[in-house]
Parts: C-alpha cells; structure tokens; sequence
C-alpha cells in the first residue's frame, strides 16, 4: 500500500484554538492518521504531520490550507520564524510504495489547486522546484512575507502557480515534494541572540558548515534562552549527532552550554539508529534488534 506523509507548517503558533480548528481537519479525514503536530509561541508557527494513501493526504491537504486561510491574517503576523504565508510550506513526502516522481505530481497537483482555487500565489521549491533557482527555500522564502509585494513585481519571481499579485492577508504558499528531513533545535542557555545566529552560520551548508543543514539562530523570549534551529535534510549523509556535536563545541567557544535539544514532530527511525550508534558507540547496532521491527507485517498467525 502506499503512504505518503505531509507535513504543512502553519503561520499561527499562540492562538491554539485556530491550531486546533485546523488540525480538526486532518482528525477528521478519512483514510488519514495524524501523526503529530506542535505549536511554538516565539516562532508563531505550528507544524502538522499526518500520513495515508497519496489521494486522501491529497484531499486532507486541501481542506487543512482551506481551513487555515480562513483563519489566519498576515497582515496581523508576528514570530521569530522565517515565514512567507499563512500556510507558510507544504511538503510532501513518499514514505512507501511511492516514487520521487509521483510524489512531485501529487505536490504540483495540489499548488495548481490551490493557485486556481484559493487564488494564493504558490512557489514550488526542493523536489518540485520549476528551476534550479527555486530549489532552496531559504531563497524563494528571501525577504519573508514583508518583501512579498515588491518580489511579485519582479519577473523572476513570478509564482508558479496562482494569480501574480500581493494578497495581504494569506501571503504565498511553498510547496515541495522531499526527503524525509530531521527537524532538530538546540537550545542555549544564554539570551544574548548574536551567538545563536554566529553558530548557526557555521554549521549550515549555505556558510560554507555541513552539506545537508540548515539553521538559523532564533530567540526564545518566553523561555529566556535563544536557539539554534536546524533542518537536516539528508539525515542519512549528515548524521545528528555530527551536527549537535559540531554546535556544543561552538557554543563551549562562547561559554555558553546547550540546555537541551528538541525534534519536532515524527523522526525517521534510521536517524534514531544513528544516535544509538554514535552515543552508545554500539558500531554493530542493526535495527534488526529493534524488537517492534519484528512485529511489522506479522499477523499472528
């Protein structure tokens, strides 16, 4: 059977009733099962991961950006996170029985319904990017919501899907297909910003630090402590733990120590695998040995 998994990033992480209305969405769609989803104040921001066969992730999706373009203004927006839209990225990823290719189909099946539907310019990037210079998020997403308007008068950023004009209240949508990444955060026991932001410069791959990261330094008022947030999207190539070592050695640079790590939502088991291997040094560690892998496909009989 297949099984794609979809992982929409909100623009919406203090109001939690209009979290809950929108995840209501996937609680309720048929032939989904919600995996997860977390909301973060200081980011404004609330990401939900939810999995199922490729047409009904597809209908959810379409409900779950209806629903939140309902809800959420822009134009009243504030957070710490990098954001463009009110369903700020969409991405979708084959789990099983799935191809790359497929996959694309299904994400650019869903930015051409939501361009002509919900008339939300739409930028397809990673997997499903149009061109080479619309593979990197950080690129389409350059300037955030408050440089959308003069992006869209640009030639060259002209949407991929959906009408070529500002729409203040939802913003642009950013959709993907993609490997399975590891959102990982580091957080640091001091609030002076710069230093989160100087490590998160040394580590990401647009800096010159590890091939498959991403991160921004990012500070967290409410928990009086700033953050190192990264998305390591080629888990396989650049391990966690090469990268959370890499950052308590620049943090111990500053005096500073890591005061505790976070993954949001649904991490795959092989990136698990890898820490198990690196903290245990259990070298020989097959997940094999993981006993609910056993169980997988075995019904009893």
């Amino acid at each position: 059977m297949k099984a794609l998994m979809c992982v929409p990033n909100i623009s919406e992480g203090t109001d939690l009733s209009v979290v809950e209305k929108v995840v209501d969405t996937i609680r309720s769609a048929p032939a989904v099962k919600l995996l997860d989803y977390s909301s973060n104040s200081d980011h404004n921001r609330s990401v939900i991961t939810y999995i199922g066969q490729p047409d009904s992730v597809m209908e959810a999706t379409r409900k779950l950006a209806e629903t939140a373009l309902a809800l959420i203004d822009m134009t009243l927006q504030k957070g710490s996170h990098p954001r463009q839209g009110a369903v700020d990225v969409v991405p979708f990823i084959p789990i099983r029985g799935i191809t790359e290719e497929e996959a694309v189909k299904v994400a650019r099946d869903f930015g051409r319904y939501v361009g002509d539907e919900l008339d939300v310019p739409v930028y397809f990037y990673e997997d499903a990017a149009t061109c080479a210079e619309r593979r990197s998020l950080a690129k389409v997403r350059k300037g955030q919501y408050e440089a959308l308007a003069e992006k869209l008068k640009d030639p060259q950023w002209v949407p991929d899907e959906g009408p070529c004009q500002f729409v203040p209240k939802s913003g642009s949508m950013q959709v993907s297909s993609r490997f399975p990444l590891v959102a990982f955060n580091i957080n640091l026991a001091t609030t002076n910003l710069d230093i989160a932001q100087s490590i998160a410069k040394s580590v990401r791959f647009i800096n010159g630090g590890f091939r498959y990261v991403r991160a921004i330094g990012l500070s967290l008022k409410a928990e009086g402590m700033v953050q190192v947030s990264m998305n390591l999207t080629q888990y396989e190539k650049t391990p966690i733990p090469m990268v959370a070592e890499a950052v308590k050695r620049e943090a111990a640079r500053y005096g500073v120590t890591v005061i505790g790590t976070e993954l949001v939502g649904p991490v795959p088991l092989g990136a698990m695998a890898q820490v198990m291997s690196y903290y245990l040094q259990a070298h020989d560690f097959s997940m094999d040995q993981i006993i609910e892998n056993s169980l997988i496909g075995w019904t009893g009989e």
